[in-house]
């Protein structure tokens, strides 16, 4: 199927107007409140990054309203430059030892009750960063041993010592994001490998752990190649999958090729139950760690859609 040939369950904006026309289901409230301005203090007095604000993430306000942040690790600064993400490439600083220890505080003071971690690539370092990964997976748990962990690793460059690394740490659920199909992998993820992603997701299931990814719809996919990434994906015996559509952070980001419609994500989602995931989040505003405290157990289909 030609990528022209999409079914027409998105809506297809002129090229002018891809930064700026959005669709009425696009639109979020601006952060406000006390819960949102104490987040961001603790954020910027621990000199912490997070992937909401790196991220331009659309749900920051509801989010930190909440009292919840995702920690984005070592540094701000990526070595990669994929062009759908709007955290920034260079060269990254040195190594912080003592973030571990301030991402603990954070979320001690902040009272978190489910913790979401992620990190920058760093494949100039030996390790991949694994070795930092690991010590703040075990200063959250230690500070805070109540605490459910979920980690958004990247893929190591295929260094499974790396990966088991954060393996042994224990963190209630492990995520690695596809982003994209197949397809458009070389423009969407010009230093990432499909197949490695698929291997990955499948070792750590493999280790035993809870496991989770994600991807990205508008980029010019098709519904058929859609499919075939979530069969892909379930072949690894995945547990959690979440889709949501893609949004340019700027204009040096790929342009958005189609805004996907709230009926099409309700189809994907129904045919990755059918397909035997576990729970399927699947909406335009869904991002990797939206409601992640719900995808830390297997919930009985019934109860998730209870919970809307």
């Amino acid at each position: 199927m030609e990528t022209e040939n999409t079914a027409p369950t998105a809506t297809e904006t002129p090229k002018t107007e891809r930064l700026y026309k959005k669709p009425p289901w696009l639109k979020v409230k601006l952060p406000v409140g006390e819960n949102y301005r104490r987040v961001r203090s603790l954020v910027d007095d621990y000199k912490l990054h997070t992937i909401c604000e790196s991220g331009n993430c659309p749900n920051m306000g509801e989010c930190w309203g909440a009292g919840t942040a995702t920690f984005m690790i070592l540094g701000n600064i990526c070595t990669r430059s994929c062009s759908f993400c709007a955290v920034a490439t260079g060269r990254p600083l040195a190594l912080d030892m003592d973030e571990p220890r301030r991402v603990a505080e954070a979320v001690q003071l902040m009272g978190v009750k489910h913790c979401v971690i992620t990190s920058v690539n760093r494949d100039e370092l030996a390790d991949k960063g694994s070795k930092i990964w690991a010590s703040t997976i075990r200063e959250v748990k230690k500070l805070n041993p109540d605490t459910t962990i979920e980690v958004l690793i990247p893929d190591f460059k295929s260094d499974w010592d790396a990966l088991q690394r954060v393996i042994d740490e224990g963190p209630e659920v492990i995520s690695h994001n596809m982003e994209t199909v197949h397809r458009l992998y070389r423009r969407v993820r010009p230093q990432a490998r499909y197949e490695r992603s698929l291997e990955q997701l499948q070792r750590t299931k493999e280790a035993g752990a809870r496991t989770k990814s994600g991807f990205m719809a508008g980029l010019g996919e098709t519904e058929e190649e859609v499919l075939e990434l979530m069969q892909h994906l379930a072949n690894t015996n995945l547990d959690v999958l979440t889709i949501g559509q893609y949004l340019q952070p700027t204009r040096l980001h790929l342009p958005v090729e189609a805004f996907v419609t709230p009926e099409q994500f309700d189809n994907y989602r129904e045919a990755g139950y059918t397909m035997g995931f576990d729970y399927v989040e699947s909406g335009p505003l869904v991002r990797s760690s939206y409601h992640s405290e719900r995808h830390v157990k297997s919930i009985h289909r019934k109860s998730i859609e209870l919970q809307g």
